[in-house]
């Protein structure tokens, strides 16, 4: 009896340890088989060429930057007016307008930080054309031929040139100071259409590849428009309407700009 018992117990160990040693191989299997792509069930994925990076940041660095004066300038009539203004010492420093008729043209700018020429599309709002033509016509330009001059030379503030191109006649005329009336009056008209289309191009390169400098750019338009240095601030409506909305630029920009909205609608209330 005590044998048998013995050889029970024995008999009972040796399959035990039998099962075990089975159900680790067959884990060890399985493991084994896990980690290879079976040919029929698992795929093994493909990265396209041209995927999109997952990430703003990705995207930025992976694709090529167009250039900033890539946007066509479609002129549907020749221009006629011609403005340039020269000073290599300022931030921009040098502008060239040119317009027809209808006030729609172009404006080409250098700024020392880009260190290439900018060219984007302007249109004159009605009320900016008819007094910048009203300047032109005060001149007389291209029957006078007065010299602009002042008789001392302020070139350190920048030369500004005239030019005008019209029924096959074309005159220029350029100067640094001026004592005349009218041509001070045109040189500021276009001042202002300058910093006007230069801010609206700075504004818009922001909103795409840095809108953290938005809420700097909205200060200086505010300071623009209470100094009246903007050539028609009414025109401007429209863009601050999206700044407004525009998510990519942080909110004190956006509420900034309702904010010039306001006050613009305001101060055009009181004038009429």
């Amino acid at each position: 009896m005590i044998c048998l018992l013995f050889l029970t117990l024995a008999f009972s160990a040796s399959a035990q340890t039998k099962r075990k040693t089975a159900k680790k191989k067959t884990v060890s299997k399985a493991t084994l088989t896990k980690t290879q792509p079976d040919a029929e069930n698992d795929t093994i994925p493909v990265v396209k060429k041209n995927a999109r990076p997952e990430s703003e940041s990705e995207a930025t660095r992976s694709e090529p930057s167009e250039k900033l004066n890539s946007r066509p300038v479609p002129l549907k009539d020749n221009p006629v007016y011609f403005y340039e203004f020269a000073q290599p010492s300022f931030a921009v420093s040098q502008i060239f307008i040119e317009h027809d008729e209808s006030g729609k043209g172009k404006i080409s700018f250098l700024k020392k930080e880009l260190n290439e020429t900018i060219t984007d599309p302007i249109q004159l709002s009605p009320e900016a054309l008819e007094r910048v033509k009203s300047a032109w016509s005060q001149l007389d330009f291209l029957d006078s031929t007065e010299d602009y001059q002042y008789e001392k030379d302020f070139s350190h503030l920048g030369t500004m040139k005239f030019t005008m191109k019209k029924d096959g006649r074309e005159r220029e005329a350029k100067f640094n100071w001026t004592y005349n009336k009218d041509a001070k009056t045109l040189a500021n008209e276009y001042r202002r259409i300058g910093q006007q289309f230069i801010w609206i191009f700075d504004v818009t390169l922001a909103r795409e590849n840095q809108p953290l400098e938005s809420p700097k750019l909205l200060d200086s338009l505010d300071s623009l428009v209470r100094r009246n240095e903007i050539s028609d601030a009414v025109q401007m409506i429209p863009l601050l309407n999206e700044l407004s909305n525009d998510e990519r630029i942080p909110l004190i920009a956006r509420n900034h700009a309702a904010k010039l909205v306001k006050q613009i609608e305001k101060s055009q209330e009181k004038k009429k």
